[in-house]
């Protein structure tokens, strides 16, 4: 499907919506496949994600409608949602990379935070970056970044050879003492999952939208977390969420680390590299 040519996808586009887009537009990112922007006749703009079979791109729609459904956040639109192909509306922003309209995405933030569940996970599994993950419900937090976070991503990256055996196994060890710096209770809160600057749109001095989720229940300090591994959000960010959601001790000094080497451990799969070494790092950081 990513291999496309302009009158294929036009064709399948009009199949779809009744109407044939006039030209197209490449977009920058897209871990899973190519983002293009469609232009119509009467001014109308979509969004098209393309990606190979198993791109799950169905389950990214999926996301969004749920995060319509159960939040405010501000979302394009899913027009259609298949394995192969997504049709978004087209929000006009650019991604919130360093001049982000940090006080408008702390309200968001906090907002969506306050949406929560019974549980941690969710009733269906997700993707994060391309990759597979999953949300088996589970009333412990602890339990759930244990083995569907910590664990299981490190056990991916290290049988596709990108997490050397010696890693994974301090990973394993710090597991096991995890109750050593998490709460004893965390509240289920809903998380969009990954909340790097080109995930935001900007326009102005306020959000356009927030793309590509990956949505679950968690305990919303390790969204908080992420937000600060690529520099998202600084300290304007933090004080305005604080006033709505305060945090509790032991965010920026211990936990924040700690739940980013989820994050690191995405990376350590989709890119290699340094991103091992970040998480080594962190491991010796907890004492293993």
């Amino acid at each position: 499907m990513s291999q496309l040519f302009a009158p294929e996808l036009f064709n399948r586009v009009e199949q779809i919506t009744g109407q044939r887009p006039v030209t197209e537009q490449h977009l920058a990112g897209g871990c899973v496949g190519e983002i293009r922007r469609l232009d119509f006749a009467d001014g109308a703009r979509l969004v098209a994600k393309l990606g190979e079979t198993g791109s799950g791109l169905d389950i990214e729609g999926k996301m969004l409608g749920r995060l319509s459904d159960l939040s405010d956040l501000p979302l394009p639109d899913v027009v259609f949602a298949s394995d192969e192909l997504l049709l978004l509306e087209f929000v006009e922003g650019k991604p919130a990379l360093g001049d982000a309209p940090e006080l408008h995405a702390a309200d968001l933030i906090a907002g969506l935070h306050n949406f929560t569940s019974d549980s941690f996970g969710l009733n269906f599994d997700t993707l994060i970056g391309g990759l597979h993950q999953p949300n088996l419900e589970t009333s412990s937090w602890l339990e759930f970044f244990r083995d569907q976070r910590l664990l299981y991503m490190a056990a991916v990256a290290r049988d596709a050879g990108q997490l050397p055996g010696e890693i994974y196994d301090r990973v394993e060890q710090l597991a096991a003492r995890l109750g050593e710096f998490m709460p004893a209770q965390s509240t289920p809160s809903l998380i969009h999952g990954d909340l790097w600057g080109g995930n935001i749109l900007a326009s102005g001095n306020r959000v356009a939208a927030f793309i590509d989720p990956a949505i679950y229940y968690a305990d919303a300090e390790i969204e908080l977390a992420f937000s600060t591994l690529f520099n998202t959000f600084e300290e304007p960010f933090f004080a305005r969420y604080q006033e709505q959601r305060p945090l509790q001790p032991g965010f920026f000094e211990v936990r924040r680390d700690l739940y980013n080497l989820y994050p690191l451990l995405v990376h350590v799969q989709l890119f290699g590299g340094s991103y091992v070494g970040s998480v080594s790092l962190t491991l010796k950081r907890f004492g293993v």
